[in-house]
C-alpha cells in the first residue's frame, strides 16, 4: 500500500506554489538556476482570499487616540504615545485575531493583504506601526 502511494507521489505535480522569486536573494536564485539574462524568473505569488487577516494597516489622521484597541489587544501589541495621542504597535506580537480593527470607532485601524513580513530585526520598520 505505502509503494503504491510512493509512486503515485513521483509522477504528480506539486500543490504549492513556489515562493515568488523577486523575493529571493540572487545567490539563491544563481544556485536554483532561476536567473536568466541577469534577471530572476518572477514566480506570481498566491492570491490572497477574502477576509484574510494580514498586517494590520494604520492610518495616523483617523485616529482620536481612544486606546479601545489597546483594551481588546490579547496580546498588548499596541502601545499609547501620549505626547502624540497616537499609538505604536509591534508587528512581531501580533496574532493577527483582528480585535483591534472591530472594535475601532473611526476605522483607523483595517486588514491588509501584507503577509511578507519575515526580518532580521524585530524593531525594523516595517514591523513596527506608527
Amino acid at each position: 500500500m505505502i509503494f503504491k502511494a510512493l509512486f503515485l507521489q513521483l509522477f504528480t505535480r506539486p500543490v504549492t506554489n513556489r515562493f515568488p522569486a523577486k523575493y529571493m536573494p540572487t545567490s539563491v536564485l544563481g544556485f536554483l538556476g532561476k536567473v536568466q539574462e541577469g534577471k530572476a524568473k518572477i514566480v506570481p505569488p498566491v492570491p490572497v482570499t477574502e477576509g484574510f487577516r494580514g498586517k494590520i494597516a494604520y492610518d495616523r489622521e483617523k485616529c482620536i487616540g481612544c486606546q479601545l484597541c489597546i483594551r481588546v489587544c490579547p496580546a498588548q501589541v499596541i502601545e499609547f504615545k501620549p505626547e502624540e495621542k497616537k499609538i505604536r504597535m509591534y508587528v512581531t506580537r501580533c496574532t493577527y485575531c483582528a480585535q483591534c480593527v472591530d472594535v475601532c470607532p473611526v476605522g483607523a485601524l483595517s486588514r491588509s493583504q501584507e503577509f511578507l513580513l519575515a526580518d532580521y530585526d524585530r524593531f525594523a520598520s516595517n514591523l513596527v506601526v506608527e
